[in-house]
């Protein structure tokens, strides 16, 4: 399909905004005052941080690209039907954030009738930013990556998110935490979906899973593991994955066998 946008010089825009509002957090991180988070609702923090940051963005895509809408974490804008639609996290790993820790992403995707065009996650703390776009490779800092080549679970390192707003299903995530520890190199908790899946896409990670996630926080991180040799799908084996909540990313090669391990302990 060919589109009349150029995409290439939308996705150079896209790294430029992502970088600057990385850098707009970077330098708010200094100053940071706790007393200004505010609650979403339980261990769903927000600051101004956020909110100045997507605005920022905005701001700069809606110029960019006039026709599209928007889906974005903070809510500054709302989309109504348009063909185009960027998915924004301006701030991903908000609570790392404001404790100081790595990593925290800024996440911009662009989709057309649902297809998403272009990824781009910028880790702050590491000045890493991963990109790509449908019809290219995958890369970080203008390299290209690459999935591993890791093909048995037991030889991989695996991410995972662990619940935090909704604890229903505890017993069953526990104990597919046990088993994943058990029978894999390691499990890890890094708190940013975003780099989460930017990780799996250079091959620091063999795999990724979580459960309660919304678009903005995988939209761009998705296309590009996809885009680096990778698969994502959700907890069902089914690529819809955007508005599923649940995601698993891999290499590929060990996507079917940990989707198994899910499969077994979160049915």
């Amino acid at each position: 399909m060919t589109y009349t946008i150029d995409i290439e010089h939308i996705l150079n825009e896209t790294i430029k905004i992502a970088q600057r509002a990385g850098a707009f957090i970077k330098h708010e991180a200094q100053y940071f005052d706790a007393s200004k988070i505010e609650s979403k609702g339980k261990n769903n923090l927000v600051s101004y941080v956020d909110t100045e940051a997507e605005k920022m963005i905005v701001d700069t895509l809606r110029f960019t690209l006039p026709e599209a809408g928007f889906l974005t974490e903070e809510g500054t804008v709302s989309h109504n039907g348009e063909e185009y639609l960027w998915i924004i996290d301006p701030l991903d790993g908000t609570t790392n954030f404001m404790h100081g820790l790595p990593p925290h992403s800024v996440s911009i995707a662009l989709q057309h009738k649902e297809k998403t065009l272009l990824g781009v996650v910028y880790e702050i703390t590491q000045d890493e930013c991963f990109y790509a776009s449908f019809n290219s490779k995958a890369y970080c800092n203008r390299k290209e990556i690459s999935v591993s080549n890791c093909s048995k679970a037991a030889e991989g390192l695996f991410i995972t998110g662990f619940p935090y707003t909704s604890f229903e299903n505890m017993d069953q995530y526990l104990k597919l935490m046990d088993y994943m520890m058990r029978n894999t190199h390691g499990l890890r908790r890094l708190g940013s979906a975003a780099a989460d899946l930017a990780y799996v896409a250079c091959g620091r990670s063999e795999g990724f899973y979580e459960k309660g996630l919304n678009p903005w926080d995988v939209a761009a991180g998705a296309l590009i593991v996809k885009q680096a040799g990778g698969n994502v799908t959700d907890f069902a084996g089914q690529e819809d994955y955007l508005y599923k909540t649940d995601v698993l990313a891999s290499n590929g090669k060990v996507h079917k066998e940990v989707l198994g391990f899910i499969q077994k302990f979160l049915a």
